[in-house]
């Protein structure tokens, strides 16, 4: 059974296993140096909001955040990830509809944006499934200094579906 609840700090060093690779970290969170450790999501989780982990029997095994671009803007999901054992379950999609009812329903907000480099395939279909598109795409450098493309999707609020 899937459940949620606000990150702990002792969800951290959990969290910090879910990326397996540094490329998988790059879709998660960019800006942090592989491997994850506490101290980098610490700070991260500082300065965003609604940090929220799913459990799934009782076991955190996924995490997301939400963070503003600028004050008033809109709200994005981000540094969104399932931890390697709970992938292909249904994990991501409770992680994000929840996400979005948090974005929803405690923010007020009227849509809700996330972001997603070309090379994630599994989070661009996931995406896409609960009903964001793309808006804009965005050039960016992997670590390697290749080219990527950040891919920006949102999803607008819907009244009749969204207030439930």
């Amino acid at each position: 059974m899937l459940t949620h609840r606000p990150a702990e700090e002792r969800d951290l060093a959990t969290i910090c296993r879910f990326p397996q690779s540094e490329d998988e970290l790059f879709f998660m969170f960019p800006k942090a140096s592989y491997p994850l450790t506490p101290e980098q999501l610490r700070d991260a989780i500082a300065q965003r909001s609604d940090a929220t982990v799913v459990e799934l029997d009782g076991e955190a095994v996924a995490f997301a955040d939400c963070y503003r671009r600028e004050p008033g803007g809109p709200l994005f999901i981000g540094n969104a990830i399932v931890s390697p054992a709970a992938r292909g379950r249904g994990v991501g999609r409770y992680l994000i509809e929840t996400m979005i009812e948090l974005a929803f329903s405690r923010h007020g907000a009227a849509e809700v944006h996330v972001s997603c480099f070309n090379g994630n395939a599994a989070g661009l279909l996931l995406y896409a499934r609960l009903g964001f598109r793309p808006y804009a795409e965005e050039e960016r450098q992997d670590r390697s200094g290749n080219r990527v493309a950040l891919i920006h999707m949102q999803r607008i609020r819907i009244k009749e579906r969204e207030s439930r």
